[in-house]
């Protein structure tokens, strides 16, 4: 039963939730929350550009098939379910909350637990750091690009170039200092890779609070009532199916092999909270930034929970088959 539990991370959301609930930050605080954020996302990506080794990068990038099938998972099935399946899922939900659901299906793969998961599954595990790392980055141009088009045809305006040349600016800027700065600093980021996860959640909390601070104080909970956030777990289990299916059936049917498959799989049905929630913070000035990222954080531990099963149940059918072919040659 431990696999269904919350982990330390989530419990940490649902305290800023909470704190945010009965303390909001308003005036100078929220200010200086708002400018300690952008600090800490900034140094972020720095760190993520230091940590990435363009040694794996080309040594995956022959495997262009898989990554292809992953970014168009990512950044073509996902819109497209959002699209397709409104006439069944916005009335779950509220139109805010809507709007959320398309800015999570806009948004990047996750990196670290593509990655973990492909690992536990025994999967492509450097075409996943690829592939990962790829949507990643390919996604602080293409989200907001995917937002502008989504936004405008569910007639809500349209996206100002200015948010996303902000995007480039807070995130894509620091990445890149970061890979040019990988050669001097780069070994000592990855044997240190305990305090990129402490500036990747401490920047996540601090979006969280600076956000749900300001929903809050606007009438948050007023507005989403428990049938209202019960229908959105329904959504995002509805779009996480889609997409497990559609990925690992999709991998069988262009003659991936099983690791190949599992790496789709893992890699193509996440969406990034590390990414997500930075981005919402520039792209939806002026919305109602807590409802806008509810969405991605209940994803977040569904696609966690559900994945963490699924990889095991992975793992054990690789063990039972080698077993089975260990088994076979003995015989003869």
């Amino acid at each position: 039963m431990r696999r269904f539990l919350p982990d330390g991370f989530t419990l940490s959301l649902v305290g800023t939730v909470l704190l945010a609930s009965f303390l909001p930050c308003r005036g100078v605080f929220a200010e200086a929350f708002g400018a300690l954020t952008d600090i800490a996302i900034a140094l972020l990506f720095f760190l993520h550009g230091a940590k990435l080794s363009r040694e794996a990068v080309v040594a995956g990038m022959t495997h262009w098939r898989l990554h292809l099938t992953v970014l168009a998972s990512t950044f073509v099935l996902f819109p497209l379910l959002g699209l397709l399946l409104k006439p069944v899922l916005s009335p779950l939900v509220t139109p805010d909350l809507y709007l959320g659901i398309l800015f999570l299906c806009t948004l990047p793969s996750t990196v670290q637990s593509s990655i973990a998961f492909t690992s536990i599954a025994r999967g492509n595990v450097p075409a996943a750091i690829v592939s990962a790392s790829a949507s990643s980055m390919l996604g602080i141009f293409i989200t907001p690009l995917l937002v502008g088009a989504l936004i405008a045809g569910s007639g809500q305006g349209g996206l100002s170039w200015h948010a996303v040349g902000a995007i480039v600016l807070q995130l894509f800027v620091p990445f890149l200092a970061g890979q040019i700065a990988q050669r001097w600093i780069g070994g000592w980021v990855r044997k240190h890779a305990a305090m990129l996860t402490f500036v990747d959640r401490g920047s996540i909390l601090l979006v969280v609070y600076t956000a749900f601070s300001a929903a809050v104080l606007q009438g948050l909970w007023k507005q989403l009532p428990v049938p209202v956030l019960g229908g959105l777990v329904v959504v995002n289990v509805v779009l996480l199916a889609c997409a497990l299916l559609a990925t690992r059936y999709g991998a069988r049917a262009l003659g991936f092999s099983r690791d190949d498959e599992i790496t789709i799989v893992f890699c193509g049905s996440k969406k990034s909270l590390a990414s997500g929630v930075p981005m919402a913070k520039v792209l939806f000035a002026g919305h109602p930034l807590g409802l806008i990222v509810l969405p991605i954080m209940l994803f977040h531990q569904i696609q966690l929970m559900t994945c963490a099963v699924l990889a095991r149940r992975y793992a054990v059918r690789r063990e039972a088959a080698s077993a089975n072919l260990v088994a076979s040659t003995h015989r003869r």
